[in-house]
């Protein structure tokens, strides 16, 4: 039991410090959109690599943080009924939801990530636009890498709710 706890904690551990992390990006990225924002409305100009960088940053904040929007509950959940419930329902819902969904779909998609990453890499693919951005296999590395650590921190997340069970019972 020690171990489980100590294995949740390491986890949640990297799941926190990512995200606090990330979350500086937000700030870089809400001043990229009001730079780009002023030079195409007050300049009447604006640079195919500066929509990307916007595209860029906010792909890597919504793929990097997702395990630590996991980790505090603040993900989208339909909770109609879910809040209703006592916390062992929950937890079983939540282990239940975590074992035949997150953890296959997180396989999935970095199992698929990584070929379409590996793809990007061999090509050395940048942007199709004139003046876009270069290295685009870096912003596709990104998906595999946020997706394992969604995956790291859905394992705490599964027995976390394991543990909710085994203390109610």
């Amino acid at each position: 039991m020690n171990r489980i706890v100590k294995f949740c904690c390491f986890i949640e551990k990297i799941s926190e410090w990512v995200g606090k992390q990330i979350a500086w990006l937000t700030t870089a990225l809400v001043l990229i959109i009001c730079w780009d924002v002023s030079q195409r409305y007050v300049f009447k100009t604006s640079t195919a690599a500066m929509l990307e960088m916007e595209w860029y940053l906010f792909s890597i904040i919504f793929l990097m943080a997702a395990g630590y929007t996991l980790k505090h509950d603040k993900h989208v959940r339909v909770d109609v009924f879910y809040a209703r419930m006592s916390p062992q329902q929950q937890a079983w819902i939540d282990l239940v939801g975590t074992l035949i969904f997150l953890i296959p779909f997180c396989l999935v998609v970095i199992y698929g990530a990584y070929k379409y990453t590996l793809v990007s890499f061999n090509y050395n693919e940048s942007s199709p636009d004139a003046g876009g951005l270069p290295a685009r296999y870096l912003i596709k590395a990104v998906i595999p890498i946020g997706f394992l650590f969604l995956l790291f921190q859905s394992f705490a997340f599964g027995l976390r709710a394991y543990l909710t069970i085994k203390q109610a019972s």
